[in-house]
């Protein structure tokens, strides 16, 4: 049982008059926590799993907002509280596509984008591009926060951004300032620039300044994998609180085990049965969701390429000490032993993820699992810790052209 003195600092923080608990948000990625992923996350994490957002909407492509073209518009009541982000670069675009989203579904917040570093977004000027023109950036928020407030004063704004261009233009605590000064109630900072992307270590460093210097609610974003990983950062840094992307892709429960962690419950050991039982779950809320058959095998492959990658013999669970010395066994330390003994649980964990990726429909996919959760899932777990390497390739250079002519 987790002691008392093992919480965190914070363990919830307000957006206005509402308390969220745990002090957790589940990021935003296009194509990956639609309607079915979120819900999923919510199911696996006993109903507490702070907030939850959109995926990115689109503002610019129409002259004229309308809201039944985005499908990522689409969520269920289970999810809330819920929030809408959405891009773009045009101000008078953006207040009106909030305008419309805040009467029709009525969001607990609507955020606006200033992180998304997706050359076909930043580089035409929206989202981490509008890091490169703050006073843009200023009058998209000024316009947002003056409809809301026209239309649903209920309804907060917020901000989501990176912590600058690149390292030679870092602006956070300018956009901090920006946020404040237009009414912004929550910030939610990724340590990276946007021509980093996600490649190395977010720089908490500026998260906890920019956490030390507002008097908004500051959430960090950027490598939060763990419940140790999230108590560390909520410590050190002084952030009201988390939010978790590529961590969440590989651990769906890890929004639980925060939340049973705050609590002070005694942490759950996921066997591989359990973990396979995700599958039947996805595929049904893809259903409900309106995908094809083939569409959400795909999805499943998806979260099966990433979560056997965590699967372990039970007999070969390793202790904190062990994964850090696997680390240096495999730069070239001779350590027969403890290798052999990893290398066959990470041989088994192969073996399980090509048995669900070679499928060739999701019946034979749901199937495969039943066969597996019977075998040889009986003897493994699923260990989130053994995950490594979530980062992704890093671009050297991105065009930023006339973007902004005809404005």
């Amino acid at each position: 049982m987790l002691k008392i003195d093992n919480l965190p600092k914070k363990v919830r923080f307000n957006l206005r008059n509402k308390e969220i608990f745990p002090n957790t948000i589940l990021s935003p990625m296009d194509g990956v926590t639609d309607a079915p992923f979120r819900r999923l996350c919510r199911v696996l994490s006993g109903d507490r799993m702070g907030l939850l957002v959109s995926e990115f909407v689109p503002t610019d492509g129409d002259a004229v907002f309308n809201p039944d073209g985005h499908k990522q518009l689409k969520f269920f009541p289970e999810e809330r509280p819920f929030g809408v982000q959405i891009f773009g670069r045009f101000p008078d675009r953006m207040a009106a596509a909030a305008g419309k989203i805040a009467e029709r579904y009525h969001p607990e917040f609507i955020e606006v984008n200033a992180g998304c570093p997706a050359p076909k977004v930043a580089g035409k000027g929206s989202g981490s591009g509008l890091l490169r023109d703050l006073p843009r950036l200023q009058e998209i928020l000024h316009d947002v926060k003056a409809v809301l407030d026209a239309k649903t004063p209920e309804i907060p704004l917020t901000l989501k951004c990176r912590i600058g261009w690149d390292d030679d233009s870092i602006n956070v605590m300018e956009t901090l300032k920006i946020a404040e000064g237009e009414g912004v109630e929550m910030l939610t900072v990724h340590g990276r620039t946007r021509l980093q992307g996600y490649n190395g270590l977010a720089n908490w460093d500026w998260i906890g300044k920019v956490a030390a210097a507002a008097k908004i609610p500051v959430i960090g974003n950027g490598d939060v994998n763990s419940v140790e990983c999230a108590r560390e950062r909520i410590n050190t840094y002084g952030v009201s609180g988390v939010s978790i992307g590529r961590g969440a892709m590989h651990n769906p429960w890890i929004f639980g085990q925060i939340a049973d962690a705050w609590e002070g419950r005694e942490k759950h050991v996921i066997t591989a049965q359990e973990a396979l039982d995700v599958f039947p779950l996805y595929y049904k809320f893809k259903i409900e969701d309106g995908a094809t058959e083939m569409n959400a095998m795909g999805r499943m492959k998806q979260l099966a390429a990433r979560l056997c990658k965590g699967f372990c013999l039970e007999e070969r669970r390793e202790t904190r000490d062990e994964r850090e010395n696997r680390s240096v066994i495999l730069n070239g330390v001779k350590d027969p032993v403890r290798f052999d003994g990893v290398q066959e649980s990470d041989n088994v964990a192969m073996s399980v993820r090509q048995a669900l990726l070679t499928c060739q429909s999701a019946a034979e996919m749901l199937d495969q699992v039943e066969k597996l959760k019977d075998g040889i899932a009986r003897e493994m777990v699923f260990e989130p810790e053994r995950l490594v390497n979530l980062n992704g390739a890093k671009e050297t250079e991105l065009k930023f052209g006339d973007q902004f002519k005809g404005r």
